[in-house]
């Protein structure tokens, strides 16, 4: 222990990050940098910076970012460009944030001169191995801390009597009520688990939803919205140019609004347990919802199919934490290349929990010949005579077998 002599810790400023950072301290005799990433939570950051403070973390060993532009623009962007989604529902919201605190955590130990970095994940999740395969592809001799897989304090409870013990403020909310649930929180989404989510036959209680209203409250009236695209990407809404941050937040507030993004699912995390979270992601069900619209006019069948079929591995990539992998982005250049002509705009109604898409179309990059696929005279654009030998040389190798099979 005694060569880690200073340590970064991603620090929420809550209660289990504040008792890692006096554990750290009594522990390993480390001075304690903290970083604090806004991310867009929602949170006000400040009170992490006082609170560690009150630990005597000097004032230039305090790091609070505000990395919301860069987590949309370089980190939810690219992933949605391949309609990501986990086993069949989940947008990776909480996933996709981790890389980008591993980047940062490695920069501050860059600027520090620290030996190590230092997280609150438990040794049963998948943060765990999310921020430690992104920090070792960053940086391979960087130490790690994860006091989850040290300490004895393994109850919230616990945790509760070493906070009292060394006088860690708590939040009363902590005191009183049983345990919360366990929550992370970014632009893309909002999660939940523990509590009664732990009994997958429980329906989630109305009161612990955040950023959506139930579809049975949301407006009767629908609200049209149109969603402009460049090189897969949005850039406008409803005609207003908008930074990728100012995009995200939006569509959260629309979608928000009309109960869009619920989500409650059992997962498969990658240490081979199953887990129940229940999930809000207003903003990312209407951007995937469109993104696939703009895409069915714009991309060569082929090609989408082939990005559906990759799709699912390239999800896993990112819930398992192999961000940094070469092989994620050696697949995230052929993705982006697939979005060079993924221009134009999409409309789409929200209405009581549903993206509804209603009109799209590209003036550049649209594949969609209104003059071959007319139901009305096409005046000889495509020659439905040919469709005939298509067919018969498509189904040889049928014929063929069922031949073979009537002679025996």
């Amino acid at each position: 222990m005694s060569d880690i002599k200073k340590a970064v810790l991603a620090y929420s400023g809550g209660l289990d990050t504040s008792v890692i950072l006096k554990w750290l301290q009594d522990t390993y005799q480390c001075e304690v940098v903290t970083f604090t990433a806004d991310l867009g939570q929602g949170e006000e950051l400040e009170p992490a910076r006082q609170k560690a403070l009150q630990f005597g973390i000097k004032p230039e060993n305090i790091f609070i970012d505000d990395l919301r532009e860069e987590f949309v623009r370089d980190f939810v962007f690219p992933m949605f460009r391949a309609n990501t989604v986990y086993e069949g529902e989940y947008l990776l919201g909480t996933s996709i944030a981790r890389p980008l605190i591993a980047k940062r955590l490695i920069d501050i130990v860059n600027k520090t001169g620290a030996q190590a970095i230092s997280h609150g994940a438990t040794g049963k999740g998948n943060d765990q191995v999310r921020f430690e395969l992104g920090a070792y592809a960053l940086k391979p001799g960087i130490k790690i801390i994860a006091p989850w897989r040290e300490w004895d304090l393994l109850s919230r409870e616990k945790l509760l009597a070493y906070a009292e013990k060394h006088g860690i403020p708590i939040d009363m909310k902590h005191k009183n009520g049983g345990s919360p649930y366990s929550m992370d929180a970014n632009l893309l989404h909002i999660s939940f688990e523990g509590r009664h989510l732990e009994d997958p036959a429980a329906e989630a209680e109305e009161s612990m939803w955040r950023w959506t209203v139930s579809p049975e409250k949301a407006p009767d009236a629908a609200e049209y919205l149109d969603i402009e695209f460049a090189k897969g990407d949005i850039v406008a809404l409803n005609g207003s140019k908008l930074s990728p941050a100012q995009v995200l937040t939006k569509l959260n507030e629309l979608g928000g609004k009309h109960g869009i993004g619920r989500l409650d699912l059992v997962e498969n995390r990658y240490v081979g347990m199953k887990s129940r979270g229940c999930y809000e992601t207003p903003g990312g069900t209407i951007m995937l919802k469109a993104h696939r619209a703009i895409e069915s006019i714009t991309l060569d069948r082929e090609v989408a199919h082939l990005k559906d079929d990759l799709m699912p591995r390239y999800a896993s990539m990112i819930y398992n934490g192999y961000w940094w992998s070469p092989e994620r982005i050696a697949l995230q250049t052929l993705i982006d290349h697939t979005q060079n002509s993924v221009n134009g705009w999409v409309r789409v109604k929200l209405y009581k929990g549903n993206v509804i898409v209603v009109g799209r179309d590209s003036k550049t990059d649209s594949l969609f010949d209104p003059t071959i696929a007319t139901f009305e005279d096409d005046k000889g654009a495509y020659d439905q005579k040919d469709a005939g030998g298509f067919i018969k040389l498509n189904a040889l190798r049928m014929r063929i077998a069922a031949n073979l099979q009537n002679r025996k």
